[in-house]
């Protein structure tokens, strides 16, 4: 099985590719329509949250660059 896989775009989305299920916060499913790459908005600009429509293009900035999370709390 293939793991699903998320890219941080820079100065944009969150862009998802595979096999996922996206809840709202009452555990509602979102119907993506058979869509196995979406994107997700990081700007809070978007009409359609939580999906990208492009409105990040009007000034949203974010460098996207990986870095190590400090060790897991037990």
């Amino acid at each position: 099985m293939t793991p699903t896989k998320i890219t941080v775009n820079n100065n944009g989305s969150l862009k998802v590719e595979g096999d996922v299920i996206i809840l709202d916060a009452q555990g509602n499913e979102y119907n993506l329509q058979g869509r196995n790459t979406i994107g997700i908005c990081r700007c809070g600009l978007s009409q359609n949250k939580p999906f990208c429509d492009g409105a990040h293009r009007d000034g949203f900035e974010h460098t996207a660059i990986a870095f190590d999370l400090p060790p897991k709390k037990v």
